[in-house]
């Protein structure tokens, strides 16, 4: 159940041990994340304010805070501008695979939402062009998306496609994902190069992914191909490091 009520159970404060060797901030951040994680405190629930709750609890404020930012670099809070501190149901996982992240956020108990900023035809770059095979100049559609998950923005999605999708439509964007829309059209994608990195979030990022100015972001790059070997999408994405992250397996020759 997500809810977006503020919540903080007083009654898994009550015993704080004020005099032993564990520190309180360490007391409370401990058992706000076992609370978070067994769902005694949801989804989508908002925290009550640093200083109504050190009221409450007899604590000082740097306390609580430090407290509090401890479950955030955990991945199960988020703090967002307007609304306050949040519950998310944990740090995205994602495997390197061919997937798309729509799909994988499906796949884990997540609640996609798509935000199109930007659907538009353009001329290639000469790195679009010579991702996608084709002239610079040559009409490509471009995509500019965000992602969230469960109500939080994770991600912003950059994709080029060649000028025979251009009728894809922002509406069946928000709804399905780019690679159910291609397999729909009967396009199967077989194989991908990618590059994972990371940077700087630039631009509109910063708010787009409710993170602070300059903050780092992880990035993927990807060129996919169809059966034939013909590229069919170039895309360069950006996801919010205490949300998300990418995960494989090594095996050894």
């Amino acid at each position: 159940m997500v809810t977006d009520e503020t919540v903080w159970p007083d009654e898994l404060f009550l015993d704080l041990d004020r005099t032993g060797p564990v520190p309180l901030y360490f007391q409370v951040s401990s058992r706000l994340e076992a609370a978070i994680r067994s769902g005694d405190i949801p989804a989508g629930a908002r925290l009550d304010n640093e200083i109504s709750i050190g009221q409450r609890l007899g604590l000082s404020r740097p306390t609580v805070r430090r407290a509090i930012q401890e479950v955030v670099d955990k991945g199960l809070l988020v703090r967002r501008r307007g609304i306050g501190t949040q519950v998310v149901q944990g740090q995205v996982t994602r495997p390197v695979e061919l997937t798309s992240l729509y799909e994988d956020l499906k796949g884990s108990q997540h609640e996609p939402g798509t935000r199109v900023l930007t659907h538009e035809l353009q001329p290639a770059s000469d790195a679009v062009a010579e991702a996608l095979g084709i002239r610079p100049g040559d009409e490509i559609l471009y995509l500019r998306r965000a992602r969230s998950t469960d109500g939080v923005a994770i991600a912003i999605l950059e994709n080029y496609l060649p000028a025979e999708f251009a009728d894809i439509t922002a509406e069946q964007l928000e709804e399905r994902s780019l690679y159910q829309i291609l397999r729909g059209r009967g396009v199967t994608i077989r194989i991908a190069k990618q590059k994972i990195g990371a940077r700087r979030a630039q631009r509109d990022e910063p708010e787009l992914l409710d993170i602070d100015k300059g903050g780092p972001v992880l990035t993927m790059e990807r060129v996919a191909f169809d059966s034939a070997g013909r590229a069919i999408e170039f895309g360069h994405h950006c996801y919010r490091t205490d949300l998300y992250s990418f995960e494989t397996t090594l095996v050894a020759k």
